[in-house]
């Protein structure tokens, strides 16, 4: 997973904000129904922690924690989030710094293309996740995803991991696909 300077932390963040709010909000809609109350819910990849903050607007109830790799997107998120109770960690996802079976839905958008390691990933996914809990990962449709889904299927029952294209209304030119899994 690339680390983000500062400099490209502070652009992503403009970025994200103006081009990326309708994903983050559809993301953060199926993430709103996907959580019972008081569910603790993990964003991986958080970066400047726009999707946490969309989500914690919707249900002020859940867990919100975010882990990114870059320390500058952590201080980011800090920012975005201020009016958000939310535990934000410097960390990767191939070794994600949380106690198995912390988390009810594990969600990240747009970050697994970097992820150097799917084997590691997937086996950190599955240990953070609460038995029956959701896995959800939301990237570009034209990523190469081979190797990820080969280690989803590895972890998680084979019917529950798939893949679909997320076609948002509000946003005609984007197509992105999402990888779901449910732990045993």
């Amino acid at each position: 997973m690339s680390k983000f300077g500062e400099q490209e932390s502070r652009g992503y963040d403009r970025r994200a904000t103006k081009l990326l709010g309708g994903l983050y909000r559809h993301i953060a809609d199926e993430a709103a129904a996907a959580t019972g109350t008081g569910g603790a819910v993990l964003d991986v990849g958080t970066g400047p922690g726009l999707l946490l903050a969309h989500l914690g607007r919707r249900r002020p109830d859940l867990l919100l924690h975010g882990v990114d790799l870059s320390p500058h997107m952590i201080a980011l998120a800090r920012a975005n989030l201020a009016e958000h109770a939310a535990e934000l960690t410097v960390g990767d996802v191939g070794a994600l710094p949380y106690p198995d079976n912390s988390f009810d839905l594990v969600v990240s958008s747009l970050s697994m293309h970097e992820w150097p390691d799917p084997v590691a990933a997937a086996a950190e996914l599955e240990r953070v996740l609460r038995p029956r809990g959701t896995l959800a990962i939301y990237d570009f449709r034209f990523v190469r995803d081979a190797s990820m889904r080969s280690a989803l299927g590895a972890r998680f029952a084979a019917p529950t991991v798939r893949r679909k294209v997320v076609r948002p209304r509000w946003y005609p030119i984007g197509l992105y696909a999402q990888w779901s899994a449910r732990a045993a």
